[in-house]
Parts: structure tokens; C-alpha cells; sequence
């Protein structure tokens, strides 16, 4: 993944506290009250640190700096979408399952919900696994995205001067 200069150093110190406090992404998740996949983010700085969760992560991870405390809390955070991605396996299988099954999703969401998509932004997700009845491992992974209807765009509603005024 492309990475800016300061945040790739960061990226490496934080996951070095993270390889030296022993955690994995759950422990880190579960001290911190968020998802796995949101505490993955924050260590990826693919998330942005809120001051409420700054002084638990310290604790969590002894050895993150304060500097990086601070920039994870005040830099915005690198959410970038690096193509060269889809070439490991377990995103392209993810990305593989989403394109295959994404117009039965689409369908299932307009029927159940109407005209609308669901959000990234007002959005949980999860990640963990499951066994199957061969007694096999399974990947569960949960999608909790608000949903946002499409709107007619009345101009009466605009809040905004129309640019052809």
C-alpha cells in the first residue's frame, strides 16, 4: 500500500509497539471498545485516533510515543487505494466475492431498503471466524453500513445558489 513518508515510519512504529506489547488486532479491539477492523485501521493509519481513545491505546501499546499518539490523533489518516492490493490473495478473494455476489447484494438492499446505498463512512465492520459443519475453519465477515436513500433533488430544497442564477 502507498504510504506517505511520515505515516509509513509511523505505520512501522506502531506496529512494532503492537509486535512488542504481543497483541494482536482483537486484543487491541477489545481494550479499546472499537471493532478489530477499526483498531487494524488505527495501527495502519487508516484511521483517525479520537482523544478519548489516545490514553487507552498508550496503555495498551507502552510502546507507541507520544509524537505518534499525537500525529495519529491530528494527521489525517491515509485512505488510499493502492491497485497492487488486489494481488494478495485474501483481498482479492474479498474483492472476488463482492463482485461476483454485488448485484444480489445491490438487488437484496433496493428490496429490502429502497433506492439507496449502503454507507462506508456511518459503517462498522467485522472481522472473525466461524466452524463449519465438517468442522472446517470459516472467515465470517459482517458489513453494518447505514443506509442512505437516494433523493429527489427538488431545487426548492437547495440550499446552495443555483450556478445557472
Amino acid at each position: 500500500m502507498v504510504r506517505f513518508n511520515s505515516s509509513l515510519n509511523r505505520f512501522e512504529r506502531v506496529m512494532t509497539a503492537t509486535s512488542e506489547a504481543g497483541l494482536t488486532f482483537d486484543d487491541i479491539a477489545t481494550q479499546l471498545g472499537v471493532t478489530n477492523t477499526y483498531a487494524a485501521q488505527l495501527c495502519l493509519g487508516q484511521a483517525k485516533l479520537t482523544e478519548g481513545s489516545a490514553d487507552r491505546l498508550k496503555s495498551i501499546l507502552p510502546g507507541i510515543s507520544a509524537d505518534d499518539l499525537t500525529s495519529m490523533q491530528n494527521d489525517f489518516p491515509i485512505r488510499s487505494f493502492d491497485d497492487e492490493i488486489l494481488k494478495e490473495p485474501n483481498v482479492y478473494r474479498t474483492y472476488e466475492a463482492i463482485t461476483h455476489y454485488g448485484e444480489a447484494i445491490k438487488s437484496i438492499i433496493n428490496e429490502q431498503c429502497g433506492d439507496g446505498i449502503m454507507s462506508a463512512i456511518d459503517f462498522y465492520l467485522d472481522v472473525g471466524t466461524t466452524t463449519g459443519k465438517h468442522g472446517e475453519k470459516r472467515v465470517v465477515i459482517t458489513f453494518n453500513g447505514k443506509f442512505l436513500p437516494h433523493i429527489e433533488q427538488k431545487a426548492q430544497d437547495n440550499t446552495a445558489r443555483s450556478p445557472r442564477d
